[in-house]
């Protein structure tokens, strides 16, 4: 029976190599040197638990699996989580189109039953939208999607609030975009406090 620092060493590689990620991509996403890779890879060392953590949460899958021996003949478990990727993006996109039919549907109420137009629907769908698609990738997603998607529920909330009270003439209101922008970008740059050896 391997150790598990040896099962660390090949879990690590397997899981990066079936996912065509090289050493410094991998070492760049955990904030951490190719060369402290290469020696997780090849057993000489063995990661922080919360770096561990944090390989578990990119491959998709539990820190068991990292520890676990790859040769026990349970190993193609560790792979069902990158199977179910496109379902994950499929339950999203569902989701996000299930708020563009209510919109949809609410359009065609207005339109053709109270002989109303209600375009500024379409406009209130994309924050809307993108704080699902927010929700969806704090569950399972990227944390460099993170920023975008903030991005998108700020600037289209702000057009929205514009278009809600248009007959004002509210421009400056996209003046405080500005600081929950710069807010956002600094935010995104934020570094997990790891020792990179």
């Amino acid at each position: 029976m391997n150790d598990i620092k040896d099962n660390i060493a090949k879990n690590i590689s397997k899981l990066r190599t079936e996912r065509n990620m090289t050493q410094p991509e991998l070492a760049k996403r955990l904030n951490y040197s190719d060369k402290s890779v290469s020696k997780w890879e090849n057993g000489i060392s063995t990661p922080p638990i919360d770096v561990l953590k944090e390989i578990a949460d990119i491959f998709e899958v539990t820190l068991d699996d990292l520890v676990r021996d790859p040769d026990a003949g349970e190993y193609d478990r560790i792979y069902t989580a990158k199977e179910n990727k496109p379902n994950k993006i499929v339950i999203t996109l569902l989701a996000i189109i299930l708020v563009w039919l209510i919109v949809i549907v609410m359009y065609v109420y207005g339109s053709v039953l109270a002989d109303e137009n209600y375009w500024q629907l379409f406009v209130y769908a994309v924050p809307v939208s993108a704080v699902v698609a927010l929700v969806f990738n704090c569950l399972w997603g990227k944390r460099s999607y993170t920023f975008i998607l903030v991005s998108v529920i700020i600037w289209s909330a702000l057009a929205s609030l514009y278009i809600s009270f248009l007959e004002y003439n509210p421009w400056m209101i996209f003046i405080v975009g500005v600081p929950v922008q710069i807010a956002t970008v600094l935010w995104s740059q934020l570094k997990s406090g790891h020792n990179k050896k």
